[in-house]
């Protein structure tokens, strides 16, 4: 493997997505392109860069302050957990999918996913600088709620295995090779469910898995608690909902780019169920956790469950697989406005922000770029 293959003169309109014999992509171009929509999604998250230093949570320590015990437990829990995926979203895509990309656009992409990812972690790092009084205590005990080592635990896995498995194929190539001692199988169908499923454990994460405590930010501020950090998570789900999208457009391109996606689109289908699934209990249980002390104003774990299973139904028909659940509609409605609202007012003295300016030009993709992919 190279970082640039100078004896690759593919047409790169010709190739497929991952893991094309010719091997990845060499010249990073843009004026042609085999899938112009993931250079639109570039190009709107960088229109949507955004600083947590822009938001001003003077107000929140105070805040912090008068609330409860157990909304406090709530709040600092919540903030935990979406510290540690986050902390695995800050470099995992880059890690796992970019050695095995072919075309540029794509990962141009998957590159500007990962970096957004970490603006998310460093603003969950500015929150506690500013609302707790000892931010270090806040990090060490991360790792000690097992419902949060767990869930990260789950995500890690998919993508461990496939960078593993692709490390080897570019170490190698395909086939059976003794390494010290041990044989390594190296088999590109193998390799190719193993992308398959990881992204689909990334469709899981960015869609489902954080919105229990994205649900519980929101509704502080409803009570007019904790705005500024609802503001920030705001601009995160912003950003995630990007990333969906991104994932659903990969899952289906890569069945149009290579038929043996679809063979390994149904013979993986019952265990991506499962992993849906999976993932609303841990969403349940984490509400549970939550909940153990008290519940808040708007908010219980009856209603939370039944808004995962509302969103995961959603999830699971965009990338066509049936759900198991039967909740119809939306059982926390206010959320909506949180999730669908581009402008954010980052501070009193700022006007709405619909888009940023990039280099002196406003950066806007029209209301077709994602066509076909529903939220």
């Amino acid at each position: 493997m190279s970082v640039f293959n100078t004896a690759n003169k593919a047409d790169h309109t010709k190739v497929t997505a991952f893991l094309d014999p010719t091997g990845g992509p060499t010249i990073q171009r843009y004026d042609t392109l085999k899938y112009k929509s993931f250079d639109s999604l570039t190009d709107k998250q960088l229109g949507f860069f955004w600083r947590p230093e822009e938001v001003d949570i003077y107000q929140d320590a105070k805040d912090f302050k008068a609330l409860s015990d157990h909304e406090r437990h709530i709040f600092t829990s919540n903030l935990k957990r979406q510290i540690l995926l986050d902390s695995v979203q800050g470099r995992a895509p880059v890690e796992a999918f970019a050695p095995i990309v072919s075309l540029p656009e794509i990962e141009n992409w998957i590159q500007t996913w990962t970096f957004s990812e970490t603006i998310h972690s460093r603003s969950y790092t500015h929150i506690i600088r500013n609302v707790y009084s000892n931010p270090s205590k806040i990090f060490d005990e991360m790792m000690d709620i097992d419902e949060i080592v767990d869930c990260a635990g789950d995500i890690s896995k998919y993508y461990d295995d496939l960078i593993e498995m692709s490390s080897w194929y570019n170490l190698l190539g395909e086939g059976k090779h003794k390494v010290n001692g041990k044989t390594i199988n190296v088999d590109l169908y193998e390799l190719k469910k193993l992308l398959w499923l990881t992204l689909m454990s990334v469709n899981i994460l960015e869609g489902v898995r954080f919105y229990v405590s994205f649900a519980c930010s929101w509704a502080f501020a409803e009570m007019k608690q904790m705005e500024g950090n609802a503001k920030i998570i705001k601009l995160i789900a912003r950003d995630e909902n990007l990333h969906l999208a991104s994932t659903q457009m990969l899952l289906k391109i890569l069945k149009t780019d290579d038929p043996v996606f679809e063979q390994i689109a149904k013979e993986t289908e019952q265990e991506c169920i499962d992993m849906f699934v999976d993932a609303v209990d841990q969403e349940k249980a984490w509400a549970e956790y939550l909940f153990k002390d008290g519940s808040m104003i708007g908010l219980n774990t009856a209603l939370l469950s039944d808004y995962i299973e509302w969103i995961c139904t959603r999830r699971m028909t965009n990338v066509n697989l049936k759900s198991p659940y039967s909740v119809k509609s939306n059982p926390l409605p206010w959320t909506q406005k949180w999730i669908s609202g581009a402008d954010v007012q980052v501070a009193p003295q700022e006007t709405e922000i619909t888009s940023y300016v990039s280099g002196g030009t406003k950066q806007d993709v029209s209301t077709d770029t994602f066509k076909g992919f529903s939220l």
